[in-house]
């Protein structure tokens, strides 16, 4: 989730936080899945998660042209049923590197269609991962890149979905290795919104679905979590295009939910922006309806937050490897308060964990003043 569009009702029930202007829509271009030639000459294994099926050049935005030289792949991955899909993602090699780890790097929600890929609209490489990113590959660092399962290929996105995005963000790593054999089996994953609880579903998958791998940290920036709270109190704030996503994701890996089920009719006809356009769009086309205009009865009904909890929620199990967590003080997009109760059952798990808070930070600032202290935690896991 991102900026504070969100919010108003949410930080004030949540944090008390003063509301905020909604963040101007960007105009997002639209160049769909790009064409990519297969590249044989790679040695993989065409049925094994992580395989290279095909790589072409990609242009980086220009604060990271001088940092690095990007590829973008797609590549072998499995769905939550344990099925070969492919995924897209950048892989981005440092011009100077002097370190032979990757770190993956989870994006924040874009949106669910094709043209929502980092890899390919660089208006979905926000400003913020750009800064954290650019930390990365100058520590010298591999950058692993994915965009999700379904933006960029031809399957729906499971947005939100933990095990759908770990998976494609291990076999991120795993792809780049297998275009770099001097690569490290170590890897760390570092995320922001929906990037963040992806990268805790990764540190959780890791030890039973990263083989060959050695996944030494997690960091997790204002990551996605409450699913409960977030499904009750969204449909009052004008963050309701998310719980609007949320319900594709489940309708993704849960074909009996239908969201026409769920949604009242004026949600329903604008369905269309979920196709032509991009999380600004989205959270636009339903910011202003009242939570009876989104959902019947105003509310969804508990089987299906019982199943988006199952499927969303953060830290139901133990992480395997130690956890860094950043959250901004204020934020009104992913409050304080959710990540402070996240950070309690994680050390309620005995896990290991570092939680930062960051006085007068909100939800994407957290992003870029971090950057150096997340490099450094990165750096001695490493």
């Amino acid at each position: 989730m991102r900026r504070q569009m969100i919010v108003r009702l949410l930080a004030a029930t949540l944090v008390g936080a003063t509301a905020v202007s909604p963040a101007p829509a960007l105009a997002l271009a639209s160049p769909g899945a790009a064409a990519l030639a297969p590249s044989p000459v790679f040695k993989w294994d065409p049925a094994r998660p992580g395989a290279v099926i095909s790589k072409a050049p990609a242009t980086l935005p220009d604060e990271l042209r001088r940092l690095g030289d990007a590829v973008r792949i797609v590549y072998l991955t499995t769905d939550v049923r344990g099925k070969s899909i492919k995924a897209t993602g950048l892989v981005i090699t440092p011009k100077e590197r002097r370190k032979n780890r990757t770190v993956a790097w989870a994006h924040g929600t874009t949106g669910l269609a094709d043209q929502c890929a980092p890899s390919t609209n660089q208006q979905a490489f926000y400003p913020e991962a750009r800064t954290a990113v650019g930390e990365l590959l100058k520590r010298g660092w591999t950058v692993a890149a994915p965009d999700y399962p379904g933006i960029g290929t031809d399957q729906p996105h499971p947005y939100l979905i933990g095990n759908s995005e770990g998976r494609s963000i291990i076999d991120s790593v795993r792809a780049a290795r297998n275009l770099d054999d001097d690569l490290s089996p170590q890897y760390v994953v570092d995320g922001h919104s929906q990037g963040g609880q992806a990268a805790l579903f990764a540190n959780q998958l890791s030890g039973s679905y990263d083989g060959e791998l050695q996944l030494r940290g997690s960091v997790s920036i204002a990551p996605t979590s409450g699913v409960r709270t977030l499904a009750e109190l969204i449909p009052q704030t004008e963050g309701k295009g998310y719980l609007v996503m949320a319900l594709f994701g489940l309708n993704a890996v849960e074909p009996s939910f239908r969201p026409a089920d769920v949604l009242a009719s004026p949600a329903e006809r604008r369905l269309d922006v979920l196709k032509t356009g991009c999380l600004y769009e989205i959270l636009g086309a339903y910011a202003n309806l009242m939570p009876a205009q989104l959902l019947n009865n105003g509310a969804l009904p508990e089987r299906w937050v019982d199943e988006l909890y199952k499927y969303v929620e953060p830290a139901q199990t133990r992480p395997a490897a130690p956890v860094y967590i950043v959250q901004g003080a204020d934020d009104a997009t992913v409050p304080a308060t959710l990540t402070d109760a996240l950070v309690q059952r994680l050390r309620d798990q005995n896990a290991v964990v570092r939680y930062d808070t960051l006085p007068g930070q909100d939800h994407d600032t957290a992003v870029t003043v971090s950057a150096e202290r997340v490099a450094n935690w990165i750096a001695q896991r490493f």
